[in-house]
């Protein structure tokens, strides 16, 4: 057990963390690190990995210790290596030194803990020898993390609220663990040219994360079956025409993660096909990044992103009919069925291990939605939260070849021109971004998206991702990751001398030239760039004053109040007989709908008002 590189503030950040913990809870605390798991005997054991709720508090990766917190104060209970243990592990720090490390306020063999344990909260832990353990310490039956009871339940509640921030410690190991995955992903770009299959090329990925003294958060995704999501096979040969998904990620020795993805040609140069395909799942990455700010809506974001690739399946002729109301019937989820991204910290899914509980704000409930229901996040943005914005666009047979789905998007998806876009399995491509009080940073920005930038990466060329110029707009260069705001600020730019004759029309903006396209009709303004710019992006803005605007979003304000309203009016009535169940608000009428699911509540609610905006309530 080494720590070879421990913040030299570190007993200072973790006296900060238990003493904000202390100001939530006013009951003891025991977290337990847990051990190894064997693999086939007791010796042989997979790598140790401590529980992330103890190493918040501990800090650094103790196994087979536990903590008790109570007040601000911290006691470390742990048995010191006994003297044959040093012939195989070497010499270990004693139970006093470590002590010191962390700051701890006294330290006891593992065997006193049970003195300690009167009334005491915990967290279950993932191996079953250490539940055990606390189960007897405890002498109680412990619940499951996802399913808390009691004082438990108000310990998982205060962590989430301490965890879903990160402090200045907490972001210097993820910039850390950012870089090294940036790294990483760079030389499986460059190892593709000499690759014969996917291990090679995880092979160079991941020896850059072992180089720098990191594992991987999670086992890597390198595959040219990118339509499965969680692929953990590497035996597959690489074919010229074949895009590689590689979603790899570093953990700090720490304990904090990153987690990136990027898809690439493995020839080196994007077909057509398969060009065209990446920039709407670009498109949808890139619109989501400029919305995160402090008090948006992860869900809202997320509904971007259905809404950006929905467009773009539009434009390719994939799918049929107004993007709004495919993403409102999911249709887009055909191709997009995860959730743009998750929580990021002490985990790569943080405190999943908790269900629910962390990513969707109390009184929030999963929805049963197709296009909704593996949404991970449903909180609104804080500054210091870590989020991952991760689209993707996938042919999984599992979803296309299944017959009520082909019966019900029958009229919506044109599968002939699909047929075209078979060499495209999957793409995604994933940053990790940092909420800040101004907006956004993305720690990942150092790794290219734009497909020529890959393909210059993979071909050993020099890359331009530094900046860009807009040319007859003067605009600043500007780092990768904003192509949204790029065209929001040309938009900005022509508005004032267009809105006079031309209100209400729409303009088609390509970024990177600065050109735009004007006309009375969307479909004909977007068309007018894709002309001229047949793999450009172009961004569509509609021509309105600043008071329509203004005027709009405190009616979308007003909506949202009076829809609160409504549901606080009703929701301890209903509560009595439709507990979890769920509750759709049309402001302006006030009638309200219920249903189990929420896809039973929207069709009632459409069904009666058809173009209303409505409000989704949970009743728990």
């Amino acid at each position: 057990m080494y720590f070879p590189s421990v913040p030299a503030n570190l007993a200072k950040t973790l006296r900060d963390r238990r003493s904000r913990l202390a100001a939530l809870v006013d009951f003891p605390v025991i977290l337990w690190s847990g051990r190894s798991t064997p693999r086939n005997y007791p010796a042989n054991t997979f790598p140790f990995r401590a529980s992330s709720h103890f190493l918040y508090f501990a800090g650094i990766p103790l196994e087979y210790a536990a903590i008790r917190l109570e007040a601000g104060s911290l006691e470390l209970f742990m048995d010191d290596a006994s003297p044959a243990s040093a012939l195989w592990h070497g010499e270990m720090p004693k139970r006093s030194e470590i002590a010191q490390l962390i700051g701890a306020d006294a330290a006891f063999p593992l065997a006193k803990l049970a003195s300690r344990a009167a009334r005491a909260a915990t967290l279950a832990v993932q191996d079953a020898s250490t539940y055990l353990q606390q189960c007897e310490v405890l002498n109680r039956l412990v619940s499951l993390a996802s399913s808390p009871l009691g004082i438990d339940l108000e310990l998982v509640r205060a962590i989430i609220s301490l965890r879903l921030t990160h402090d200045a410690d907490a972001l210097t190991e993820v910039r850390q663990a950012a870089a090294c995955t940036v790294a990483a992903h760079k030389a499986g770009m460059a190892a593709t040219p000499g690759a014969k299959t996917e291990a090679d090329i995880r092979a160079a990925m991941e020896a850059v994360i072992i180089s720098r003294n990191m594992t991987c958060a999670y086992p890597s995704i390198v595959s040219v079956h990118g339509e499965v999501l969680h692929n953990e096979q590497y035996h597959h040969q690489l074919q010229p025409g074949d895009l590689l998904l590689a979603d790899v990620g570093a953990e700090s020795h720490m304990g904090w993660a990153s987690d990136v993805t990027r898809t690439w040609p493995v020839s080196g140069t994007f077909s057509p096909t398969q060009r065209d395909i990446y920039n709407v799942v670009l498109a949808a990455h890139d619109a989501c990044i400029d919305k995160i700010h402090a008090g948006v809506e992860y869900r809202d974001i997320h509904l971007l992103a259905c809404k950006v690739i929905a467009e773009g399946l539009v434009d390719l002729g994939i799918l049929r009919g107004d993007p709004e109301y495919l993403v409102e019937i999911d249709a887009h989820a055909l191709f997009f069925p995860h959730g743009v991204g998750h929580l990021l910290g002490l985990d790569v899914h943080d405190m999943e291990d908790l269900g629910d509980l962390a990513g969707y704000e109390e009184g929030r409930a999963r929805s049963d939605r197709f296009g909704l229901n593996y949404l991970r996040l449903n909180r609104v943005l804080q500054p210091g939260m870590l989020v991952t914005i991760e689209p993707g666009f996938y042919q999984v047979p599992a979803i296309l070849n299944n017959s009520d789905r082909r019966l019900k998007f029958q009229d919506v998806v044109n599968w002939e021109r699909l047929a075209q876009f078979a060499d495209v399995r999957g793409i995604r491509i994933e940053d990790d971004v940092l909420v800040t009080e101004t907006g956004s940073e993305i720690l990942t920005a150092a790794l290219p998206t734009q497909a020529n930038d890959i393909e210059q990466l993979i071909q050993g060329e020099r890359t331009s991702n530094v900046g860009w110029t807009a040319g007859k707009f003067g605009l600043k260069s500007q780092p990768r990751g904003g192509y949204m705001k790029r065209c929001r600020e040309i938009f900005e730019k022509i508005r004032p001398q267009l809105i006079e004759e031309r209100s209400g029309w729409f303009v088609a903006i390509e970024g990177y030239s600065g050109d735009y396209f004007v006309d009375a009709d969307k479909a004909v303004a977007k068309q007018k760039a894709r002309q001229k710019y047949p793999e450009g992006r172009p961004v569509i803005f509609q021509l309105k004053s600043v008071e329509q605007e203004a005027k709009e979003k405190a009616e979308y304000e007003v909506g949202d109040q009076r829809g609160r309203e409504i549901f606080e009016q009703i929701r301890d009535e209903l509560i009595k007989t439709h507990y979890n169940c769920i509750v759709i608000v049309e402001p302006e009428s006030g009638d309200y709908f219920i249903g189990s699911k929420e896809s039973v509540a929207l069709k009632n609610a459409r069904e009666k008002h058809p173009h209303s905006r409505l409000y989704v309530f949970c009743l728990n």
